[in-house]
């Protein structure tokens, strides 16, 4: 039997289609006698589809680098908004 901390690991290995056939299977009997597992499971496929439909990605490294680049050269200028105003009295 696996524990808990391994079960959530191929769980969410299962969530990125890369967990094995006997990672799926120790998982699968694991679920058979942990309440909390199981309902951790069903959790994670179901935010697995909600992220499916929604079409989200993650940013390729190149993205990552330009973004950063950007961020080093381009400091965030003060929002004037940001700027407190003293009260006058």
């Amino acid at each position: 039997m696996i524990s808990c901390d391994k079960a959530a690991t191929i769980c969410n290995k299962i969530q990125y289609k890369e967990a094995s056939l006997s990672e799926k299977l120790k998982l699968r009997l694991h679920l058979l006698v942990c309440k909390t597992c199981k309902t951790f499971s069903k959790k994670n496929t179901e935010l697995s589809k909600l992220c499916e439909k929604a079409n989200l990605h993650s940013l390729t490294e190149q993205e990552k680098t330009a973004i950063k680049k950007q961020l080093k050269d381009n400091p965030k200028q003060p929002n004037p908004t940001d700027i407190t105003h003293p009260t006058t009295e």
